[in-house]
């Protein structure tokens, strides 16, 4: 602490607002070079800050937490997940968890009903072919065609805040919903976007033809679209992954996309991110996989109220109170 000031290092750099609200209110350690936390570096800020301040990329395992000072309170992740932090070691040892919920729900919407459209349509190959030397050959009856999402059947993995908001805006598109989730919505809910519940997470892949992946990350859902549920998928199925990149087996995704067996993908997140593969790099190339770079909830509108959030955060508590985005450990 200086005087009354909690010592907060972020480990990124955030958007200039956030920063100079936080300099102004704490004593905050900037991030000017934006690059990523080294662990030893990880190790070092914990053990000097009374705040930290991470990211999704920032891997906050207990053998990091087990190195912290006891002047550490306070994690207060810049992200909704908190699949990045031990929060039962931190919990254990004094030090309270929060992220920045119900934020980035419609930011992250929007982007995944993009990517929806996107696959089918094929519009990044249409725009790829506008930037060709070779030029645009001209239009024709069958050139370029597409599949329309009108009329089909999307089924939602997860029917959360995103899930929920992605189902009105599909069904907004004529798309006919169906969930799997571990408790069904509320009823009015279900009605109001006429949506279907399946108890089996199998018997509702086999029969969808886009299927949206929108639950957290947990030790339970690692590799939930796995290789033998993937095999499920219709050949003219599509999958939109805008959560974590480890809830689908990419390996056995790369395999089914490269042998046909299901129509195209749309990937904002992935297993080993930033890291891609060459094999999926050349399914970029062929139109069958759309790969983006994590930026499902990057508004400059969403990245300044997740910094609202955290600033929240860090006043609540060294106010004496309960962060009102605490995180407890198992519903994170």
């Amino acid at each position: 602490m200086t005087g009354n000031k909690p010592q907060v290092i972020l480990t990124r750099k955030l958007p200039d607002i956030v920063e100079t609200r936080m300099r102004e209110l704490f004593d905050t350690e900037l991030n000017i070079e934006d690059a990523p936390f080294t662990q030893p570096q990880l190790v070092a800020a914990v053990k000097r800050a009374d705040v930290l301040v991470p990211t999704v990329s920032d891997k906050i395992d207990s053998a990091i937490i087990a190195q912290a000072g006891d002047q550490l309170k306070l994690i207060a992740n810049f992200g909704n997940g908190t699949d990045n932090i031990d929060i039962a070691a931190a919990t254990e040892k004094g030090i309270t968890v929060t992220n920045t919920p119900r934020v980035l729900t419609d930011d992250t919407a929007d982007m995944i009903l993009a990517m929806m459209l996107a696959v089918p349509r094929r519009l990044v190959e249409g725009a790829q072919i506008m930037t060709n030397p070779d030029g645009w050959p001209g239009w024709s009856p069958n050139w370029m065609l597409g599949r329309r999402i009108s009329g089909k059947r999307l089924g939602i993995v997860g029917m959360g805040r995103i899930g929920s908001a992605v189902a009105r805006r599909a069904k907004a598109f004529g798309m006919a919903i169906h969930y799997h989730n571990p408790r069904r919505v509320h009823p009015d809910l279900e009605d109001q976007l006429e949506a279907t519940h399946w108890d089996s997470l199998d018997q509702m892949l086999a029969r969808m033809d886009i299927v949206s992946v929108n639950c957290p990350f947990t030790p339970a859902t690692y590799h939930l679209l796995s290789e033998r549920r993937l095999k499920l998928l219709q050949p003219e199925a599509y999958i939109v992954n805008a959560a974590r990149g480890e809830i689908i087996d990419e390996t056995a995704l790369i395999s089914a996309l490269e042998a046909g067996s299901i129509a195209g993908a749309a990937l904002d997140v992935f297993e080993k991110e930033p890291a891609v593969s060459s094999r999926m790099r050349k399914l970029s190339e062929q139109g069958k996989l759309l790969m983006l770079p994590h930026m499902g909830s990057a508004t400059v509108e969403g990245r300044a109220e997740m910094g609202d959030k955290v600033i929240i955060n860090i006043r609540t508590l060294f106010d004496g109170h309960r962060p009102p985005d605490r995180v407890l450990p198992g519903r994170g």
